[in-house]
């Protein structure tokens, strides 16, 4: 029997998110149950079930080696201390218990064409395009066509007091914006918090750059607490600026895209692949 894979997310108060990420948990262990190979997942905090809570039924079903798989989509601060420190305080508890990290998420091909997939939906929803003022004065029947070339996209990101981590979203803009959206007048990049541009300040960027359109598209795995304020802050840059078509797109979500990418973390790391 293959080491059990071992699902870790942050953590919120938001009900939406842990049930997406147990539902991503359910697609995953019906796809490995096929190799023999256990799959389960906990929060570090906030959020149920608890990391110590599905480490110690592992253990308790017989597994003393797992593979530790932070859902994350990038390399933060959170990954780079809280969870080593997290499985750490699980082995204390558990002597025998050893553990091989997956990498993170990040930029893998697959992740931004989920991502162009999120950004085609958006851009191909209707019913969301703003009905501008004729000449004369009363609303047309038709809506208005906007080019491609006139709309711009903005990569929104949690946010982090780490440099690295934010730039690396910059990366991910840049590479997104050359390999899925290079049609697009613009890829620019902003936060929810902790680092600036915040999300109004990435739209401001787009209109100055001539963009009739704004898509946000979250750098986001599940829904949760963080898209709720994506969307909140788009939404209030576009209730001030009526002339400009602004949509929020969805998260990268519970799919087999993000499950093929992970089973790949999944099968790395046992094979001894290191980052």
């Amino acid at each position: 029997m293959k080491p059990p894979l071992l699902l870790i997310g942050q953590g919120s108060n938001d009900d939406s998110g842990s049930a997406e990420f147990g539902r991503f948990v359910h697609r995953l262990r019906c796809r490995l149950d096929q190799t023999a190979a256990d799959v389960s997942g906990g929060y570090i905090a906030k959020a149920r079930p608890r990391l110590s809570d599905s480490v110690a039924s592992l253990v308790a079903r017989g597994h003393h080696r797992m593979v530790v798989q932070p859902m994350s989509l990038t390399g933060d601060v959170w990954l780079g201390a809280d969870i080593p420190s997290a499985m750490a305080r699980e082995q204390d508890k558990h002597p025998m218990l050893t553990c091989d990290y997956g990498r993170p998420l990040g930029s893998d091909p697959r992740v931004l064409a989920l991502l162009a997939e999120r950004l085609a939906d958006a851009a191909a929803e209707v019913a969301s395009l703003r009905l501008v003022p004729a000449a004369a004065g009363p609303l047309d029947d038709e809506p208005e066509r906007i080019e491609i070339g006139e709309t711009a996209v903005v990569l929104v990101g949690d946010g982090s007091t780490n440099p690295e981590t934010n730039a690396d979203v910059h990366r991910v803009s840049r590479l997104f914006w050359e390999t899925h959206a290079h049609e697009y007048l613009t890829v620019e990049t902003a936060f929810v918090s902790l680092t600036p541009p915040g999300v109004p300040g990435g739209i401001e960027r787009c209109r100055r750059l001539g963009a009739r359109r704004v898509i946000v598209v979250p750098y986001l795995l599940f829904a949760g607490g963080v898209l709720d304020r994506v969307w909140a802050q788009a939404m209030a840059y576009a209730a001030g600026h009526p002339e400009l078509d602004v949509r929020c797109a969805d998260v990268i979500g519970d799919c087999e895209g993000l499950a093929d990418v992970v089973i790949d973390r999944y099968e790395e790391a046992l094979s001894g692949i290191t980052w």
